[in-house]
């Protein structure tokens, strides 16, 4: 009789308890491990599930010991001590919680379902350290694993293991649990707003809207920008006004008019009403555009500058308002009247003395779009003059935005998938 070092999730439950003397105690049914625990990347498990002749009981699992006899896995209890109601719940159950439920694999970027729960047994508890996602820990569930590699092995093929370590996991599904968000989704945010966008989308639509809502503010609109249109819209019609609205106000403003563009008018004019009315107005003079014009698809957020300004001013500007890298595509010089007189890039900026004005370094007469020009041609111009960003004006020459290339080969790219369909 030896105690294991390590065993599986699916290898003790179900298993009899037995006391100190050998008599049955109960079934195991679940482990419960720590949720509040000071090392989150590897949970201690803290209690047993046992169902009883007197009912479920859930004990603490500092009393249980794991061991194998002739082959067979054993559980024995020296002292059966009942964990109180406030240890349970600040807890989670590991098959209820995480057995063929979807996770997401932080380092692989993308969802997966857990199969197996790989947990070791060292000085100073039992941890889970890892999740089985392979066809090797759903053998092993349905007790087949044995016979199907000894199958196997007379043609000298063998199943690979497949495990995520912990600390690359994140559950998704809490949302009937009484754990605070938050915190239970905070490895989320170590990851790149596209990829989350993927993962999101691949949820279904409940947990798609819990786990959207815990993020914060900030990486809410980050992820939304990068979320197909019908997921979009899913998103925002699921969440509460307030709760959209304050997401919405972090995305530019055209952003947001394409995703209001989708909605009953009845639900673009409430979200409207609840955000800020600066940022408001911005999305609902974009709104007013058509669908096939030139400012249906700029984005307003951009940088001009008086002409009197030195290249020191700017930069002390810009590095107030940390703007976003799509905002230094180009930046544009305004008279008092706010019509546009030229342009100038970062690297006129960088390059050139702190004293410099930038009347000094802007290029003048710079190529431009009308805001209620056709859209068609855009692409043979940025194409043309090699830009990154083309300037909007109206036809008093007051500059209105820019056009960026990104949209505009997104833009194609939708076009092209609407023909296909």
């Amino acid at each position: 009789m030896a105690n294991l070092s390590t065993f599986f999730l699916s290898r003790i439950i179900g298993k009899r308890v037995y006391d100190a003397e050998g008599k049955k105690v109960g079934i195991v049914k679940d482990l419960l491990v720590d949720s509040l625990t000071a090392n989150p990347d590897k949970p201690e498990v803290i209690g047993v599930k046992v169902k009883t002749r007197k009912g479920i009981k859930i004990y603490s699992f500092e009393f249980f010991d794991v061991f194998r006899i002739e082959g067979r896995l054993t559980v024995k209890c020296n002292n059966l001590v009942e964990l109180s109601e406030e240890v349970v719940n600040n807890g989670f159950f590991l098959a209820k919680m995480m057995l063929d439920r979807q996770i997401v694999d932080l380092n692989g970027r993308k969802l997966v379902r857990v199969n197996d729960i790989r947990l070791v047994d060292i000085k100073g508890g039992t941890f889970a350290v890892a999740v089985d996602i392979g066809i090797d820990g759903l053998l092993r569930r349905i007790d087949i694993e044995k016979p199907i590699k000894n199958v196997l092995s007379v043609f000298r093929v063998s199943i690979p293991a497949k495990y995520i370590l912990w600390d690359d996991v994140q559950a998704i599904d809490f949302s009937s649990y009484s754990i605070k968000l938050a915190t239970v989704y905070s490895k989320l945010n170590t990851l790149h707003p596209s990829d989350l966008a993927d993962i999101i989308e691949d949820l279904g639509k409940a947990s798609r809207t819990t786990v959207f809502s815990a993020l914060d503010e900030e990486h809410a609109a980050d992820v939304l920008e990068e979320m197909e249109t019908e997921a979009q819209v899913q998103l925002v019609e699921s969440l509460p006004v307030d709760k959209m609205a304050d997401v919405l106000e972090k995305m530019p403003a055209d952003e947001v008019a394409d995703i209001l563009d989708e909605l009953e008018d009845e639900k673009a004019e409430s979200l409207l009403k609840e955000m800020e009315a600066e940022s408001s107005q911005e999305v609902r003079e974009l709104l007013e555009y058509e669908d096939d014009s030139v400012g249906s698809i700029m984005t307003t957020d951009i940088l001009a500058f008086n002409p009197a300004k030195t290249v020191e001013d700017v930069i002390k500007e810009l590095r107030t308002r940390k703007p976003e890298a799509v905002e230094l595509y180009n930046l544009f010089v305004t008279d008092t009247k706010e019509e546009l007189v030229g342009f100038f890039t970062l690297r006129d900026l960088i390059v050139s003395e702190p004293d410099t004005t930038i009347n000094q370094i802007m290029k003048e007469e710079p190529i431009f779009l009308y805001d209620d020009q056709g859209i068609d041609d855009i692409a043979e111009i940025i194409s043309k003059y090699n830009l990154l960003a083309i300037p909007v004006i109206d036809k008093q020459n007051v500059l209105q935005g820019m056009v960026v290339i990104d949209d505009v080969v997104e833009d194609l790219v939708n076009k092209r998938r609407t023909f296909k369909k």
